[in-house]
């Protein structure tokens, strides 16, 4: 296996200007070096060639072996039933869900009921949040190639594809949803799937450069998902006046660490303090060789024009639209906002900022009356599910592999 893919140029990129200053001012002022040791930093560049065996061997086994119907209605039986409710289980399969329900030893249930509570209380506030910082990682080649040659994320699938992720986020966050028999359990077990048939048809297709890449859906960007639902809005959401405290963030670390481990994110390096993930996230910024262009220009697109209304949109669409379109622009780095030739937002890009007083103040009031953190749990979960039944009507989010990828 190699050490790094050809494209990770973290270690070239250490010495230039701008991760030089960026460490010299953090150990001046925080006494913190954003720069891990050159030992985990390795591991993570060789984690781009990790894939997810224990899946893949179910899915060649039973999918491409039997059928996708019989293992589509296999995986439904297991996870409402359980492996003993199927004669002659595929030995894949009793290895794939004795690994699924054995706890890891790390876990710690407290912590991710916990940190499930921090993500629902961020609303859908961290569904457009979510969405608007992950443009940043289209830059590069391992990230936006998966989704335009599956065309996720990209024309007008981006929308719907969004919508399903936003109910993923919703199923694992529900209370107990992690648990055995819980929705977002099944969830992840199902997008866990998904992922197998994506990457063993990017891996045979002549546009993917395992090389320079890795393997699709690797587990080091794997990893970076994760973080980007815990670590990145905990701090990031403070803009917003949400006042989520260190533990709480470590918590909601936990809880997505957990939500990894059922998908098969198993990273050998991972990440147990916020000063560690911050150090992984500098790794993520400066690895890249930004290869994607238009491909990851046109995803960018896409995304800000996901919820255009059309000329007989209701008033709610037409305001769903902009504040979409100004939760991007404010939280889009501007350089990466204007690479892409993104439009202005206008004024709604300061949306987010005009909310942070009121959400300061439900906060404040939230940390110092205790009856009010129950209620505040009530009213987030609640405004979810509308939101998502509002865009979604009628229908449940498929994690249904594309049939056919570009160029094939």
């Amino acid at each position: 296996m190699p050490a790094a893919p050809t494209e990770f140029r973290y270690f070239e990129r250490l010495n230039e200007p701008l991760p030089r200053r960026l460490r010299a001012v953090s150990k001046r002022f925080l006494g913190f070096d954003p720069a891990p040791p050159t030992e985990v930093a390795e591991t993570f560049a060789s984690m781009y060639f990790d894939a997810d065996p224990l899946a893949e061997a179910f899915v060649d086994e039973v999918y491409l072996g039997r059928g996708r119907t019989e293992g589509r209605a296999m995986l439904e039986q297991v996870l409402a039933q359980g492996v003993d409710s199927i004669d002659d289980a595929p030995e894949s399969l009793r290895t794939l869900f004795a690994d699924i329900e054995t706890d890891p030893e790390w876990v710690d249930w407290g912590a991710v009921e916990r940190g499930a509570k921090v993500f629902r209380r961020w609303g859908t506030a961290i569904f457009r949040f979510a969405g608007a910082v992950t443009l940043a990682a289209y830059a590069e080649s391992s990230v936006a190639k998966p989704l335009a040659l599956t065309g996720a994320y990209a024309g007008g699938s981006t929308k719907h594809r969004f919508l399903e992720t936003a109910a993923f986020w919703i199923a694992v966050s529900e209370p107990g949803g992690l648990r055995p028999g819980g929705e977002g359990r099944a969830s992840a077990l199902r997008v866990r799937i998904m992922h197998v048939f994506v990457r063993q048809r990017l891996k045979s297709h002549p546009e993917w450069k395992g090389d320079a890449w890795g393997v699709p859906i690797s587990q080091a960007d794997a990893l970076l998902t994760l973080l980007g639902g815990s670590v990145v809005p905990g701090l990031g959401l403070h803009a917003m006046g949400y006042r989520t405290s260190r533990d709480e963030i470590r918590d909601a670390m936990h809880f997505w660490r957990y939500v990894g481990h059922l998908m098969g994110v198993r990273p050998r390096v991972h990440p147990d303090t916020i000063g560690e993930a911050l150090q992984i996230l500098f790794v993520a910024a400066f690895r890249g060789a930004m290869t994607a262009g238009e491909d990851g220009r046109h995803l960018c697109k896409s995304f800000v024009e996901a919820f255009t209304p059309g000329p007989d949109a209701k008033p709610w669409a037409k305001l769903e639209d902009r504040l979409h379109r100004g939760f991007t622009q404010f939280f889009l780095p501007p350089p990466v906002y204007r690479a892409n030739r993104l439009p202005s937002a206008g004024p709604w890009a300061l949306v987010p900022l005009a909310m942070a007083p009121p959400i300061f103040g439900l906060e404040t009031l939230r940390r110092h009356i205790p009856p009010l953190e129950k209620l505040a749990d009530t009213v987030a979960r609640r405004q979810r599910r509308r939101w998502l039944e509002r865009h979604l009507p009628g229908r449940k989010a498929a994690y249904a592999p594309v049939e056919t990828l570009r160029g094939e």
